[in-house]
């Protein structure tokens, strides 16, 4: 189940970046060329970009995607980046858990207002944002995991990506490709 749900995540943002493609490549086409507009094209992109947004942001934690700059708190001792990570995660939650509750607040105010979207006016308002609510829920679960794993010892950070390091290691990997291949000649 748990592969499912992590599978689906990855697929449901994919689906949502090829549908905002296909539909804004349609309506360009029937724009230009047939002298039409789908009219709800623009708004279904809106709501899949902020969907794709929210989610994204989730499933970068998930995969580490989200750079970090930890070159100033890797110069302390492991104590002190293990507390500076808790503290960091813990933050991260406390954020995330009042984006929430304001956004359960506000999906909630537009449920009992009863408002509909403005150009696919068979669907209710509500329904795109909770996007908001799906995603902070998520990203709450998921520093959540990452803070239970550092204080365990089991993760040794944010699990951030470091673009630095990354551009470091593909030099050396280059030169020391270089070197081998000056050997073999």
């Amino acid at each position: 189940m748990k592969n499912f749900f992590l599978k689906f995540e990855e697929n449901f943002i994919a689906f949502l970046l090829v549908s905002m493609t296909l539909i804004n490549v349609a309506n360009v086409f029937v724009r230009y060329v047939l002298k039409s507009n789908i009219t709800w094209a623009l708004e279904y992109s809106i709501m899949s970009f902020g969907w794709l947004i929210i989610l994204g942001a989730a499933w970068g934690v998930r995969v580490g995607g989200h750079i970090g700059i930890d070159t100033v708190i890797n110069l302390f001792s492991k104590k002190t980046v293990k507390f500076v990570n808790i503290i960091s995660c813990s933050l991260c939650i406390v954020y995330g858990a009042i984006i929430l509750f304001g956004s359960y607040i506000y999906v909630e105010k537009i449920y009992s207002v009863g408002i509909r979207s403005q150009d696919i006016e068979w669907l209710p308002a509500w329904v795109p944002k909770t996007a908001l609510i799906f995603g902070f829920g998520l990203l709450i679960i998921r520093f959540s995991g990452m803070l239970i794993r550092i204080i365990k010892n089991e993760q040794h950070g944010l699990g951030l990506m470091n673009e630095a390091k990354e551009v470091i290691d593909s030099i050396k990997f280059e030169k020391n490709a270089k070197k081998t291949s000056r050997k073999e000649k």
